[in-house]
């Protein structure tokens, strides 16, 4: 379903060396910027808004991304996701509570980590809604792994 969410950039081999000649270092961008909170305000600041185009830039340093590494991350983050679902579970639910009870309340804390962090990037970045929609979904099946993984083992009653 992510196939579209990144187009490719007309002209890109043209901006591709415009970047290489810039010798931006790997980082993040907004374009147009500004140095301070002084010139944000600043007639020349609202002209080049105007005159567009308007972005944020994510710099990677070259060469293929290592998968490896970016999914062994992204396990990481699942669990650190997963450890905090259990820190509120553990405060709301005693052992032994109702499975459908245990499900509801970890789904929807999953939902909250995986799936509500994308909203931002709409927001803030221009990310399409489009593409946060699909986001969305994808914290919609992980939250409900979650709930399921929660109420496969949740303690008994002691």
């Amino acid at each position: 379903i992510h196939a579209g969410d990144y187009r490719k950039m007309p002209n890109e081999d043209a901006v591709r060396a415009a970047l290489r000649s810039a010798e931006i270092p790997p980082g993040q961008y907004m374009f147009p910027g500004c140095e301070n909170k002084q010139d944000w305000g600043s007639e020349e600041l609202q002209k080049r808004f105007a005159e567009g185009p308007v972005g944020v830039l994510v710099l990677r340093d070259n060469g293929m991304p290592n998968m490896g590494k970016l999914l062994g991350q992204w396990f990481l983050y699942c669990i650190l996701i997963a450890v905090f679902v259990a820190y509120l579970a553990g405060i709301g639910l005693a052992p032994g509570a109702d499975g459908s009870q245990v499900f509801r309340i970890t789904a929807t804390l999953g939902l909250l980590g995986h799936g509500f962090s994308s909203i931002s990037d709409s927001i803030w970045k221009g990310v399409s809604w489009g593409v946060t929609l699909r986001f969305l979904f994808d914290g919609v099946v992980y939250a409900l792994v979650t709930g399921a993984t929660f109420w496969w083992l949740w303690p008994a009653a002691a």
